[in-house]
């Protein structure tokens, strides 16, 4: 995947730096071992709304609301997909690391207004090993997500980020 994110990249003019790490299963360790702030590690979380596969874009440090999401889309049901419902939309992927690029998948994405006041976001880029960060406004004009307040901060106490948690 990180070879089709970068020739993209690289097509767009975009500039961006790919950061090489150990093994990190979860946004908030990536973020650690690469010493990024939680909330410029955008984690991309699979949900189905009404049925549709979207790509949901957050802080590593928050986690999804589904019930002000719902709300805000004015869709009849969002909840969370699961890996064998999107497997294999993503083959060049690692499961659970897909790139927040639904676009380079004919997929709607949705970002939480928090990246948004980011200047750069890091992101996996296709594998538990790499890490894309570029300019926040580069990934919004390369991707025309649609923006939303639908994440709520982790408890601080949380040890770590095991997945995708619901509010």
């Amino acid at each position: 995947m990180l070879k089709r994110l970068t020739e993209h990249l690289d097509k767009s003019n975009v500039k961006y730096v790919v950061i090489l790490h150990s093994p990190a299963y979860t946004a908030q360790e990536v973020a650690a071992s690469v010493h990024i702030p939680g909330k410029e590690m955008a984690k991309t979380v699979m949900v189905k709304i009404d049925g549709k596969m979207t790509m949901a874009v957050l802080p590593a440090s928050s986690m999804i609301d589904f019930t002000h999401l719902r709300q805000s889309l004015g869709a009849s049901k969002v909840e969370l997909a699961t890996e064998a419902e999107f497997r294999d939309l993503f083959p060049e992927c690692e499961v659970g690391a897909m790139p927040p690029f639904g676009n380079l998948y004919s997929m709607g994405v949705i970002v939480e207004t928090g990246l948004t006041e980011d200047e750069e976001i890091a992101f996996n880029a296709g594998s538990h090993k790499e890490l894309v960060k570029l300019g926040y406004r580069d990934f919004e004009r390369l991707v025309s997500p649609t923006v939303l307040s639908f994440g709520v901060k982790k408890k601080t106490h949380d040890a770590g980020d095991a997945g995708p948690e619901v509010a």
